[in-house]
């Protein structure tokens, strides 16, 4: 049950003895700090493992009052004190987890490994209890004579719902198979992120004369010299596979060769047939969940995830991926055919590679809209992206944002900021951690260190962490933004928006949608990133401070449609990796490369393009919660290419009505009932996957 894991809400303080060496633990002691955030400058590695054990065991204890009380199962004496369990342990587990994702170190990485499995099985512990079970189910199978209100009676459902699904009709030995099962899956993902994290850190394309960058922008060029500088090779150049260094690498450097071996060192990670390879993790964790879900009464893993999602099957998913694949490799075959014709033109005399897709399709950029990335990037300085997403919550929902100071943080480099309502009232805490290093893991997200809850009729109010991996800053230059970055930042705070607004009068239900709709927040946003009137307000350029000039805009919104093949194709590949995978009903041995290759060319990828996430590092499915869900970013698409198309049609991409529904439907209460039930409230009509295909010039 996630609430037990990485998704609890923080709570209540533990009553020591004051003989108890805990009481000097700052993770078992009030915050007191300002909105009760964590006091991060007092905690050390140390504190988690005894916290965590002070917790599990309060836990338990407040599951052992709902099995000790006499009277007969209800609501209020045993679903909502269920309900209200745990909130210390997830206090802690969420600091701790969020940490080790993004400013971990090897004490950390090495603590996590005892942990995990730990809390594991607690929550399997408390997931298979035969007695919490019969409480649940007593109340469930009498819910329709209890007069609940709706949140109640989802809220029921929901618990009911949760303990079926981890087993809790399971005989007691296969009860233990589970849980072994389910610690071997947290030891195996834990350790697969870890491979993933330093393949990453051990890769180093380092560069020797200037003249082998040539093309690449001076920008990028001073971030390598500065990074070499960091790791003692001052008077180098040095490139990692971190996204801002890989990327404009890619693109830029004319030297073929080096573009490759800097590409190689990206999809190569976990596949290095080294102590990092995780070529033996994924054959593991595949079986291990077939293994799960069979135990379970599925056919397939694919089967027991797609069941609560808004896909529902496989076959759904399957038949969405392939309807929009068709289109998408026709248009990427066209993108490589008109490409190929430049570096034939230029006289390049080679047939295009993989990793020569990026650096030629800038030249098709230029071509076929005159338009330069580093024509934009000038405009988009961070400070004044995150002003620009700013800008549009604040014209949308009415909520501001102030700076503050006085918050701990767990690395300098992070703001924080109070967000407000539209009277005036405390909203949230904002943590946003920006900059690449070595101890953050790749890519970005958006997290929590608490959720809203209700305590005693009290609202608690959230702590969200946007973490990215932005370039760093090197001296008093500013950070400026690739397009795709700024596209990122507002999709992440699309995350953000919804852990701001999500309500509820019980934890299950507050925030909680399915995978393949908890995107639409976050992709929705990302459409006010690139609207003309919103860049007019935050696209500054660093030195001028001039907007961007509206035939710079132009050029954007034509070429909207660039890379479309590519970029759809790459994503969708890795879709229909992940669900075959998963799709199994039969363990096996596997060859990792050669179920790669025989899944890809089933659907005819061309050699030109790899898919976005190759199966030794692909955290989504393996280490990161979105196994067979991979596909729920197109899906959700459908959803945010829908709901956006009604702020067009309205005339008004701020439209106050569809502003409030979007917020109260969605983002408040996206939990209270199915989620198309949801979309509909607010759209007042199914979506159609029509503006998804004409957004990415597919039709």
């Amino acid at each position: 049950m996630k609430k037990l894991l990485f998704f609890c809400l923080a709570g209540l303080l533990v009553a020591c003895a004051t003989n108890d060496p805990n009481m000097n633990n700052p993770l078992l002691s009030e915050f007191n700090t300002p909105f009760g955030t964590p006091p991060f400058e007092q905690i050390r590695t140390e504190h988690y493992k005894p916290a965590i054990e002070v917790a599990m065991k309060q836990h338990k204890d407040e599951i052992k009052a709902i099995l000790d009380n006499p009277q007969e199962p209800d609501f209020e004496n045993t679903i909502v004190p269920l309900d209200a369990s745990g909130r210390l342990l997830g206090r802690i587990v969420l600091i701790f987890s969020n940490l080790y994702g993004a400013d971990t170190n090897p004490q950390m990485q090495e603590l996590a490994m005892e942990l995990m499995p730990m809390i594991s099985q607690h929550s399997d512990e408390i997931m298979l209890d035969p007695l919490l079970f019969q409480r649940v189910k007593a109340v469930y199978e009498k819910r329709e004579t209890l007069n609940l209100s709706a949140q109640a009676l989802r809220t029921l459902e929901k618990y009911y719902n949760d303990f079926v699904r981890e087993g809790a009709n399971l005989s007691d030995e296969d009860k233990a198979k589970l849980m072994e099962i389910n610690t071997q899956i947290s030891t195996a993902s834990l350790q697969y992120g870890d491979n993933i994290l330093k393949e990453t850190n051990a890769f180093r394309l380092v560069v020797d004369n200037v003249e082998d960058l040539k093309g690449l922008p001076q920008e990028n060029i001073l971030a390598a010299a500065e990074q070499a500088k960091t790791e003692g090779m001052e008077g180098k150049w040095v490139f990692t596979p971190n996204k801002p260094s890989w990327i404009p690498f890619l693109q830029y450097v004319q030297n073929r060769e080096l573009r490759e071996k800097l590409y190689k060192g990206y999809y190569m990670r976990g596949d290095n047939d080294n102590e990092n390879d995780n070529k033996t993790l994924v054959d593991k964790l595949v079986n291990l969940r077939l293994r799960r879900a069979q135990l379970l009464g599925y056919k397939t893993y694919a089967d027991y995830v797609l069941e609560e999602n808004m896909a529902k099957n496989p076959a759904n998913v399957y038949g969405f991926l392939e309807r929009v694949w068709t289109p998408a490799l026709k248009v990427a075959k066209e993108e490589l055919a008109r490409m190929q014709q430049i570096a034939d033109a230029e006289g390049a005399g080679f047939k295009l590679a993989s990793w020569d897709w990026w650096y030629y399709a800038e030249k098709l950029r230029k071509a076929a809209y005159d338009l330069d990335e580093q024509e934009i990037k000038p405009y988009l300085k961070l400070e004044n992206v995150r002003d620009g997403m700013f800008y549009v919550a604040n014209k949308l929902y009415g909520i501001t944002f102030e700076k503050r100071t006085d918050i701990p943080v767990y690395h300098k480099d992070v703001e924080t900021f109070e967000v407000k309502d539209a009277d005036g009232s405390h909203l949230a805490v904002f943590y946003l951690d920006y900059y690449t290093r070595a101890s953050k893991n790749a890519g970005a997200w958006c997290t929590g260190f608490r959720n809203y809850y209700k305590e005693d009729g009290k609202e608690v109010f959230p702590l969200v962490s946007v973490v990215t991996n932005f370039p760093t800053p090197v001296g008093d230059a500013p950070v400026l933004l690739s397009w795709d970055e700024t596209e990122t930042l507002f999709h992440e705070f699309g995350h953000a928006l919804h852990g701001f607004f999500s309500r509820g009068d019980y934890d299950r239900i507050c925030g909680s949608l399915p995978n393949d709709m908890v995107e639409l927040p976050s992709q929705i946003n990302e459409h006010w990133a690139g609207a003309p009137e919103v860049l007019k307000v935050y696209a500054k350029h660093y030195q001028t401070g001039e907007p961007m000039p509206d035939a710079l805009i132009q050029k954007i919104v034509n070429s909207s449609h660039f890379n479309q093949g590519f970029i759809t194709v790459e994503y969708v590949a890795a879709s229909l990796l992940d669900i075959n995978w998963y799709s199994s009903p039969v363990e096996q041995s596997y060859d990792v490369n050669a179920f790669e290759k025989k899944v890809l060319d089933g659907y005819g990828l061309i050699p030109e393009i790899l898919p976005r996430y190759r199966s030794t590092y692909f955290s989504h499915i393996f280490d990161g919660g979105y196994s067979v869900g991979y596909y729920v970013y197109l899906w959700a698409e459908v959803l945010d290419a829908d709901a956006f198309d009604a702020y067009e049609q309205s005339g008004d991409l701020f439209n106050s009505d569809l502003a409030g529904k979007f917020r109260k439907y969605i983002l408040a209460e996206g939990g209270w009932d199915e989620p198309m039930t949801q979309y509909v409230r607010f759209r007042g009509q199914e979506p159609t996957e029509t503006p998804l295909l004409r957004n990415r010039g597919l039709l």
